[in-house]
């Protein structure tokens, strides 16, 4: 079975309302700023002024607003600028995926204060229902965490630990691995060795540490170091 979610972007442009029809994860990756083949999102080879009527729009209006008849490049625009439209059951499923993601990132990456022991998922679950923690469909998990911890400090008091590691990349690999691990944690240190390669601090959930590490091999093919430096709050 697919586990694609079909959807519409939709941009309002020019008093019309243009339509593409998405695959609505891979199209809120992009929209969130990954880097995605526009060809991969778009499930119709057409632009429409309504999708589920099948009414398509015109050459003429698409070239007056958007300055080209291409479809992927305005499927861009639209994704980009205009907004998702989900149904109930897309939306709840999508709700329900992330709040998965939550839970799972707390109870690798959090510890209750008190004991230094990390909570079990069903309790971390059953705290968010307790409080009535609004899980957003499209909001970045990293960011609901920070907002579901507060919400969760009178029932369920949690802190993320961290750790900092010491990273070590080839120069042939380094311009990826700067760009790819910045986006992982926060780059406390960075420099270049005088052979080249980048050397860096990062701070980053500890649970994170081992997939840190993959990524590394993953990106340097194996030629890159990365050292645990500490660990704690």
């Amino acid at each position: 079975m697919s586990s694609k979610r079909f959807g519409i972007a939709r941009l309002a442009k020019g008093g019309k309302r243009f339509e593409v029809v998405v695959d609505v994860d891979k199209a809120w990756r992009l929209k969130s700023g990954e880097q995605l083949n526009v060809r991969e999102i778009v499930e119709s080879p057409h632009v429409y002024y309504d999708a589920r009527k099948g009414l398509k729009a015109s050459p003429e209006d698409l070239r007056a607003l958007f300055g080209t008849e291409d479809v992927l490049k305005i499927a861009e625009v639209i994704i980009r600028q205009g907004e998702l439209q989900l149904t109930a059951e897309q939306r709840r499923e999508l709700i329900e995926m992330k709040k998965r993601q939550i839970v799972e990132f707390l109870s690798r990456n959090a510890v209750d204060p008190r004991t230094g022991t990390p909570h079990p998922p069903k309790r971390i679950e059953m705290a968010l229902e307790e409080v009535g923690f609004p899980v957003d469909p499209f909001k970045p998990v990293e960011v609901q965490v920070q907002e579901a911890i507060k919400a969760l400090s009178r029932v369920l008091p949690m802190k993320i630990a961290r750790a900092l590691v010491g990273v070590r990349v080839p120069p042939q690999y380094a311009g990826r691995a700067y760009g790819a691990l910045s986006k992982v944690g926060r780059v406390v240190r960075s420099e270049y060795a005088s052979d080249g390669s980048w050397v860096a601090e990062l701070e980053i959930p500890a649970g994170m540490v081992e997939a840190v590490i993959q990524q590394v091999n993953s990106l340097s093919r194996g030629e890159g170091e990365v050292k645990v430096l500490k660990l704690g709050e």
